[in-house]
């Protein structure tokens, strides 16, 4: 006799949030990895949140490094906050 898990709950909107860091990383079980990827696959939203916080890193670590160009982008970086700020203000 085979002991059954039961299925994981959908991630929702408020959750991808709060692990989006550990997506990134790729510093997640393979369980919450497959659930985090389900709902991206579903989820517009929380797709292009990824991608803002994707780019935002990449800025940053540019700007860390003192890349001249980098530093240039700064309205880019500051337009990057402000559109996460509201996506998560209007959700």
């Amino acid at each position: 006799m085979t002991a059954q898990h039961p299925t994981p709950a959908p991630m929702d909107c408020r959750e991808f949030v709060e692990i989006v860091s550990e997506y990134i990383e790729a510093a997640m079980a393979e369980t919450k990895r497959l659930r985090t990827e389900a709902h991206l696959a579903g989820c517009a939203g929380c797709r292009a949140y990824l991608d803002q916080m994707q780019r935002t890193i990449t800025l940053l670590r540019r700007v860390a490094d003192g890349d001249p160009e980098a530093v240039t982008h700064r309205a880019t970086l500051a337009e990057a906050f402000r559109a996460s700020r509201d996506s998560r203000d209007t959700s």
